[in-house]
């Protein structure tokens, strides 16, 4: 392994605690503010910043957000991925133990199993971690974001459940972090120039859009599964992203068929056990007889 790509791991460590902790702090806050409009953005995101705890969420998750740039900047998206995958772990213990949230045993069940398997799945693709691996065919690029950005806006506008709009914002953030992941191949030749590529309009309209889906989605569903959700779907994505955008080995053997099997299992039984499975109270803001 190579020193930069080593430094990568350290930093997408580093946004799998970020992440979590920005999410829970949005939660609050998200909890706190208006019923958030789709139809209205702008109004909805300034009534979302009047809380101090969104805000401190935000603050947060900005810098977890650059600390993934650089992690994957540095190292090959899917190992990237299976850090920050396996660091969904945290969700239950800090949500529990930092934030005072209630988990149940059937969400505690369902994270450990999504992280398992996201990390199981990020680590049988055998990214090489020799190098960034972030050269991709442009072609290809822009079919996987079409199909991802749009997968995202269907379940957005279908969704009834808070969980099903976490997995919306997912989609739209992966095809973010894809996009990151293909504009740091143009970092050396473009510098300050990377800013005004069309890769940079697409994370910034991927990114702010799925973080408006996302607080509607903690408005209407409980912390841990929308944000376990949320996290794989992301996860999930972005790992893909490897060996079909920017060509990462894929390992051969019937060992690594059959662990990468077992990872679609595992992360499959989370997205079933995650939803919890009564109705509780709705949420401030939830207009009445809306479903998580």
């Amino acid at each position: 392994m190579s020193l930069s790509v080593g430094l990568g791991l350290l930093l997408a460590a580093g946004t799998a605690f970020g992440s979590v902790a920005g999410f829970l702090y949005k939660f609050r806050g998200a909890r706190e503010a208006p019923a958030v409009e789709l139809r209205r953005p702008l109004r909805s995101t300034i009534e979302l910043f009047r809380s101090p705890l969104y805000a401190l969420g935000i603050l947060i998750a900005l810098g977890s957000w650059g600390l993934h740039v650089g992690a994957l900047a540095l190292a090959p998206i899917s190992i990237v991925q299976s850090v920050i995958a396996g660091g969904l772990v945290l969700l239950t213990v800090v949500a529990n133990g930092l934030f005072g949230v209630p988990v149940t045993r059937r969400e505690w069940i369902g994270v450990a199993l999504t992280a398992t398997g996201l990390a199981f799945l990020a680590a049988t693709l055998g990214g090489d971690a020799r190098s960034a691996h972030s050269h991709y065919d442009p072609a290809v690029l822009a079919e996987f974001l079409v199909v991802l950005c749009a997968a995202g806006l269907l379940v957005t506008v279908m969704a009834k459940r808070g969980t099903t709009l976490g997995v919306g914002a997912g989609l739209l953030w992966a095809a973010s972090d894809t996009s990151i992941k293909a504009l740091s191949s143009h970092l050396h030749a473009l510098g300050a120039g990377v800013l005004v590529h069309p890769l940079a309009f697409v994370i910034l309209v991927a990114s702010l859009v799925g973080l408006l889906v996302s607080a509607r989605s903690l408005q209407l569903g409980e912390a841990v599964p929308v944000i376990a959700l949320t996290s794989a779907a992301a996860n999930l994505c972005t790992i893909a992203a490897g060996p079909i955008v920017f060509g990462e080995p894929m390992p051969s053997g019937g060992g690594a068929i059959a662990v990468r099997v077992l990872a679609f299992v595992l992360v499959i039984t989370a997205a079933a056990l995650t939803p919890p499975p009564l109705a509780r109270a709705p949420a401030p803001g939830t207009p009445a007889g809306a479903e998580r």
